[in-house]
């Protein structure tokens, strides 16, 4: 017997993704993406900015500054004296420091040399003035005085050109220190509050982290509340094409069945009813027979050769009594259909359909449960904010910090106060510097405008008078002023050059913390260790390149042993419970039987029946026969044709009787039995084309519902649903589970990135180290070394500038050449000779 394809492929192909590996597994898209969890953030302590000096044009002068320095204190960072100084100040050995400060001592010297001589100089050269011995006048002109005069005004040029660079860039560097002591010292406190927040808020801040596991707890308990509808939902989507291909083909076989029955029916009554008038027409048709041949053979009939030739014919066609019996097959199926296929295939529909509410039913039990487990918390993480380590470290690092905050404050007032008194000093001195410069320019001008007008007989010596006197008022500012230039220079250079070399230059190159992390070199109220009351000494050096890369708070305190924070968000026991019942999450599906017994019954009725074992050919063969041989309408016209040509009225008569006689047999017996005919033949073409289709004697490819066929496949998915039901039940189980552990795991990981890189991180104590460098050393040190830098060099160029200015000033008097002059212009200092003739 042959097997329907129709039904065999969806199977199979079921059954092939069901127990092909990872087949199923890989496939969670029903379930949709995971969402992004949204957590807030809970980090309090603002982290400060990383301070940063803009480039700019001021950097090569920096640069050579440092460079000086680095001349001027060649010594490395003295150890062992700064130790000496933080522990013991009174044993502090003078010789050493003069040794550690021999170049600085070098510029001191220097610094008092010029502050010794300079005024002196300045004191003897008025005096000089005074009696008209020094910066008089050219007596007598020669011919290399042109030379002379322009070499020296070439070179006061240069210098005062020198002068004025140097005042120009002391003007900007102290405007520079002056902008940036303010913003500095606002972030003093502002780096101790960070700081202060980098211990006190974590246990706070890692409170609120535990309070946001709410977030994927709330979402799982949300998304248990539908697991088994979404879950049912998946099974039926999955199923749902096999069961409604398998319901649809009984349905279909179903109705075929009930067609096949009535047809059957209707066959055996009809051939009852053939046959039981067959019996009562024969002796009718017989005895009609025999009344014509006795009429039509009589001598007085005339023309009556055709009619007798039809009236011998007058007999039976078909014989129904010799049609093949269906007493088996009638026994058989006997009460056949007991089902309503209709009504058995529309309550299994809705009994599959209603798989999702029978899963929600089945798992609201473990859905309780598993509530009820999830509703809980972690108990490492209720512990997350207590077990943390550094309760009674915060404390005290946090009164430290707010005791070197509010000590701090005084002295950031007085530095700025004292700021503001050097930026005023400092502008009054470059403005100084800068008077000279235009004392210089103005005596050059004056000077050459007098020179260019000394070759007119007509000209006055004002110009060049006036030239020498600016040039001479230059060289008294610089006496005059000496002394404090090169007092602020040597005051502002000791301090920011130590703060350069000891501090800045140290703290670059981590010897500062390598000093600090030596024993002894601390006094134990600066000990970080002791400070924070930790039982293991940490290495600020370490500590400080740890805190660049991001280390946790607990390892660069040496806390490993008493904080692990994988520990805390260790939830594999809290997820257990849920791993474990999804993992073993059943769903019962023996509801569905997809054929009732009073289906399977009339099915099994069917194929033993042996419907298709009925001879509908012989059926057709007495069909196929006419039920009387002969016309009998057409005789019957014939006759009463014959009754109207006869002679003999006896005669037409009973002819005309024998024709209303054939009308009323045909019409009453004949024409019933052609219609019963009929209805036989419709039965039987019926039966004989859908019998062979239901039992699977039809050849290919014609369509057929095949009984065996169906009741074997319905037998096989009805015992392979479960199977399968349970394959995508766990298969959609593993992606459910995968969903939620993916909440937890979203948390988990905000959670470290959170508490590494943002709360309980020592990044901010980096960051402070390196703003405060930057504060410093690159926007304090700098300018402020920059600005005595360039003041000394305005400074020392005053030398050169009184020396070229007083020199230059004779070539601008006028020229005598013989001293006839008895007024008392030479020896007045400052005053504007009269305009006399000369003598040729």
């Amino acid at each position: 017997m042959m097997r329907a394809p129709g039904l065999l492929a969806p199977l199979l192909g079921l059954g092939l993704a069901l127990r092909l590996p990872g087949s199923g597994a890989a496939d969670c898209g029903s379930l949709g993406p995971v969402d992004r969890l949204a957590f807030a953030p809970a980090a309090r302590a603002p982290w400060l900015a990383p301070r940063v000096r803009a480039p700019g044009p001021l950097d090569p002068l920096y640069g050579t500054v440092r460079s000086f320095l680095s001349v001027v204190q060649l010594n490395p960072f003295p150890a062992g004296l700064v130790k000496t100084l933080l522990n013991e100040p009174a044993s502090v050995k003078v010789d050493e420091v003069v040794r550690y400060q021999a170049g600085y001592l070098v510029c001191a010297v220097i610094a008092g040399l010029y502050l010794l001589v300079l005024p002196t100089a300045g004191l003897c050269f008025c005096c000089c003035r005074r009696r008209r011995r020094c910066g008089g006048r050219v007596k007598t002109e020669h011919k290399a005085m042109a030379c002379e005069r322009g070499t020296l005004m070439a070179f006061l040029l240069l210098t005062t050109l020198v002068l004025l660079i140097g005042v120009v860039s002391a003007f900007v560097t102290n405007q520079r220190v002056h902008e940036q002591v303010g913003p500095s010292a606002a972030a003093v406190p502002e780096t101790l509050l960070s700081l202060r927040g980098l211990f006190s808020h974590v246990p706070q801040e890692l409170q609120a982290v535990a309070q946001q596991f709410s977030l994927p707890q709330e979402r799982v308990l949300k998304e248990l509340d539908g697991v088994g509808v979404s879950i049912g939902s998946v099974i039926h989507t999955q199923l749902r094409s096999t069961v409604y291909q398998a319901l649809a083909s009984v349905h279909s076989l179903g109705q075929a069945l009930q067609v096949s029955v009535d047809h059957l029916r209707a066959l055996n009554a009809t051939s009852v009813e053939l046959l039981e008038g067959q019996q009562d027409l024969e002796p009718a048709v017989r005895e009609r027979r025999e009344h014509l041949l006795a009429l039509l053979q009589e001598p007085s009939c005339r023309g009556c050769a055709e009619a007798l030739s039809q009236a011998r014919a007058l007999e039976l066609g078909a014989n129904f009594s010799q049609m093949p019996a269906m007493d088996d097959v009638l026994h058989q199926l006997k009460g056949v259909p007991e089902a309503n296929f209709s009504s058995m295939v529309q309550e299994e529909n809705s009994t599959f359909n209603s798989l999702p509410l029978l899963a929600a039913l089945q798992t609201a039990d473990m859905v309780r449960e598993l509530k009820k487990a999830m509703a809980q918390e972690p108990g490492g993480l209720r512990t997350l904010a207590e077990a943390f380590p550094a309760w009674e470290a915060a404390s005290r690092w946090s009164r430290a910090l707010e005791e070197v905050e509010e000590s701090s404050r005084p002295y950031l007032k007085e530095v700025q106060r004292y700021e503001k008194y050097r930026w005023i000093m400092g502008c009054v001195l470059c403005s100084v510097v800068l008077l000279v410069v235009v004392c210089n320019l103005l005596g050059l001008n004056l000077g050459i405008w007098g020179l260019s007008a000394r070759e007119d007989p007509s000209h006055s010596e004002a110009k060049g008078e006036a030239g020498a006197r600016f040039l001479m008022a230059g060289v008294g500012f610089s006496f005059l002023f000496a002394a404090p230039l090169i007092l602020l220079v040597f005051a502002t250079f000791l301090v920011g050059g130590n703060v350069q070399t000891l501090v800045c230059r140290s703290w670059e190159s981590g010897e500062l913390y390598e000093f600090a992390d030596t024993p002894g070199n601390l006094p134990s109220s600066m000990n970080l260790s002791h400070l924070l009351g930790l039982k293991k000494d940490i290495s600020i050096l370490l500590a400080y390149q740890q805190c660049r890369e991001g280390a946790a708070l607990w390892k660069v305190l040496r806390l490993n042993d008493s904080y692990d924070l994988e520990k805390h968000l260790d939830i594999s026991q809290y997820t257990a419970k849920l791993q474990q019942e999804l993992r073993s999450l059943k769903l019962e599906v023996k509801n569905l039987d997809l054929l009732s017994p009073a289906a399977r019954r009339d099915l099994k009725a069917l194929q033993s029946s042996g419907l298709e074992n009925i001879r509908y050919p012989g059926f057709l063969v007495q069909i196929q026969k006419p039920v009387v041989n002969t016309d009998m309408e057409k005789l019957a016209q014939e006759l009463q044709g014959l009754a109207q040509t006869q002679g003999s009225a006896v005669l037409g008569q009973q002819l005309r009787e024998e024709a209303q006689g054939l009308r009323n047999l045909y019409q009453e017996k004949v024409l019933p039995q052609q219609s019963l005919t009929a209805k036989l033949n419709l039965s039987v073409r019926a039966l004989a084309s859908s019998a062979p289709n239901l039992q699977g004697l039809t050849p290919p490819p014609r369509p057929k519902l095949e009984t065996s066929d169906v009741l074997d496949k319905i037998t096989n998915l009805r015992g392979e649903l479960p199977t399968w039901a349970t394959h995508i039940l766990k298969n959609e189980s593993e992606c459910f589970l995968t969903r939620e552990m993916g909440y937890f795991s979203q948390y988990v990981a905000w959670v470290r990135e959170e508490v590494t890189q943002r709360i309980a991180t020592c990044q901010p104590l980096s960051g402070a180290l390196d703003n405060g460098r930057v504060v410093l050393c690159d926007m304090m040190a700098d300018p402020w070394n920059a600005f005595w830098f360039c003041l000394a060099w305005c400074t020392f160029f005053l030398i050169p500038s009184i020396i070229f200015a007083v020199k230059t000033s004779k070539y601008f008097r006028p020229i005598r050449k013989r001293l006839n002059s008895t007024s008392s212009e030479e020896t007045q200092l400052f005053h504007i000779p009269r305009v006399t003739s000369l003598k040729l």
